[in-house]
């Protein structure tokens, strides 16, 4: 059972479209909240507002690329259209990570990745701010991050230097509007069940059974509405006083 605890708020979730983000948009419907379901896969994001309607809720789907400035502002535009206000925002649209070894990274790759999951979290960021900051009566933004912004990966070096940034832009934004009543916090996820690691699976030639472990405490493989009960309570009212802070949804991972 969800509890009503974003009744009446209005949210944007970005990478809505599949995976962790698809999850949390269904569950801040079911939570209450209209949703603004934000993606660049038209179709994807569109079967997610339908299962949401379906299911009772609210949403709109909008079509953006985070990694450029106007479509993001027209993204927290779109928002206030649609339904009077931004309230909260899960920034979660992020690039598959990189596979090379640092002497050996994909120059090409390296300024894609980081142009979405770096510079694209940064301006999502500044627009949500400057619409909670008109709006005067504070909001809580949650940026999704990953354990791989505490332990380092390799060959991944674009996606685990992201990964470091999103952590350190939380904790300023939250330096910084804290005294607005505005929260900034992140969500770490570590091995959770979604297409991106079924393709790293397949491409490596592993199974659930002989990897999890090596992951997880609980040897098995996150689910993404985990990561999305995480994401819920630090934008509802219950996570009132935690602001600049990095929750790990990664079954004691980062602990060992």
């Amino acid at each position: 059972m969800t509890f009503p605890v974003l009744e009446g708020k209005v949210a944007i979730v970005t990478g809505a479209a599949m995976g962790m983000g698809a999850a949390t948009a269904i569950l801040f419907a079911e939570a209450g909240a209209k949703v603004v379901a934000a993606d660049m896969n038209e179709e994807r994001g569109r079967a997610v507002v339908a299962e949401i309607e379906a299911a009772g809720g609210t949403a709109v789907f909008h079509q953006v690329n985070i990694a450029d400035s106007a479509q993001v502002k027209g993204m927290v535009e779109a928002a206030v259209a649609a339904f009077g206000r931004l309230d909260v925002a899960v920034n979660n649209a992020a690039l598959t990570p990189d596979d090379k070894l640092t002497a050996e990274f994909d120059e090409d790759y390296w300024d894609r990745l980081m142009s979405v999951d770096l510079k694209g979290n940064a301006l999502c960021l500044k627009y949500e701010l400057q619409q909670l900051i008109a709006q005067g009566d504070g909001g809580s933004i949650v940026n999704i991050s990953s354990v791989s912004g505490f332990r380092p990966q390799p060959a991944n070096p674009a996606y685990v230097a992201a990964k470091h940034g999103v952590n350190g832009l939380t904790k300023t934004a939250a330096m910084e509007y804290g005294a607005q009543n505005i929260r900034v916090n992140a969500v770490a996820p570590g091995a959770i069940d979604t297409p991106m690691l079924r393709g790293a699976l397949d491409q490596f030639g592993f199974t659930e059974e002989e990897y999890a472990p090596q992951l997880s405490l609980l040897n098995r493989f996150g689910q993404p509405r985990e990561v999305a009960q995480a994401s819920l309570w630090l934008a509802s009212d219950q996570a009132s006083y935690v602001t600049g802070s990095v929750i790990h949804v990664d079954a004691g991972y980062t602990s060992r």
